[in-house]
């Protein structure tokens, strides 16, 4: 008895034909399950292509940013140990030496001319004035001593701002513990006056307690303390208060200067502007 053979239900692959010229490449063939061949190429001589890879620059610039950044810091640093020790040495000697501003005072003022005259048909005015002024300056410490440069006086109304007169101080030394007093200090202008000026000057003069006037002085200060000496500042001594009245006759009117305070202020000049 023989036996039947079947035939397999599995399609048979069929083999890819060889490669032309002995070669090995070449596409290769595979049946699917469905019969239908899929041919898979392949190029031993291909290459990917090249894509280059994003530059990063800032990795160059880091080492001169890390550099700026600690030169920035070391110099605030330096500048705030320094404003500290400023500060330590300025603390210290304020401790020893208990510093004092200078005080100034008007002890009198007298007016033998202030004539305002002006012309008949009023096109022009003439301010004619004469100020004797004594003036005291005390210098209450201990251990400093001042020294001033030559004083530029001047008078104005308090009231308008009316320039009415200059003079001059002489220069000084102001020891520790040293009173310095000025006598017959001149203060005169012979200046003509413009219409508004006039005006204000004339409201000023009419008033019953009489003309309100401010005298102003400045000058420049040099401080030494033991073996150190300072630089020359600025000063501005301004005493306010004082109540004038025009002379009548030949003999001078003076003022009243009892309730006249001196005050001494910094004067910081920056490129064009004096604080």
């Amino acid at each position: 008895m023989s036996d039947k053979v079947f035939p397999s239900s599995k399609p048979t692959a069929t083999a890819a034909p060889p490669a032309a010229n002995g070669g090995t490449g070449g596409a290769a063939a595979t049946t699917t399950n469905g019969g239908t061949a899929k041919s898979h190429l392949y190029n031993p001589t291909s290459r990917l292509p090249y894509r280059p890879q994003p530059h990063h620059r800032r990795h160059h610039h880091r080492p001169r940013r890390n550099y700026c950044c600690c030169c920035c810091f070391w110099t605030i640093l330096i500048i705030l140990i320094l404003a500290l020790l400023v500060a330590i040495a300025g603390t210290v000697l304020y401790v020893l030496y208990r510093p004092h501003r200078p005080s100034f005072t008007l002890a009198s003022l007298r007016i033998h001319r202030l004539n305002l005259t002006t012309t008949a048909d009023s096109s022009s005015s003439h301010l004619s004035t004469l100020f004797n002024l004594t003036l005291s300056s005390k210098n209450p410490n201990s251990h400093l001593s001042f020294s001033y440069d030559p004083f530029v006086v001047s008078c104005v109304s308090s009231n308008s701002d009316v320039f009415i007169g200059n003079g001059t101080l002489p220069a000084f030394v102001s020891n520790s513990k040293n009173e310095t007093t000025f006598r017959g200090v001149v203060v005169t202008t012979s200046s003509d006056l413009d219409a508004e000026t006039v005006n204000n000057l004339r409201s000023d003069l009419k008033k019953k307690n009489g003309i309100l006037l401010k005298i102003q002085m400045d000058t420049r200060v040099t401080v030494k303390m033991d073996g150190l000496k300072s630089k020359k500042v600025g000063i501005r001594v301004t005493c306010d208060g004082i109540k004038g009245a025009v002379p009548q006759g030949k003999s001078p009117s003076v003022a009243n200067v009892s309730g006249a305070k001196c005050k001494v202020d910094l004067r910081i000049k920056i490129w064009k502007w004096t604080f």
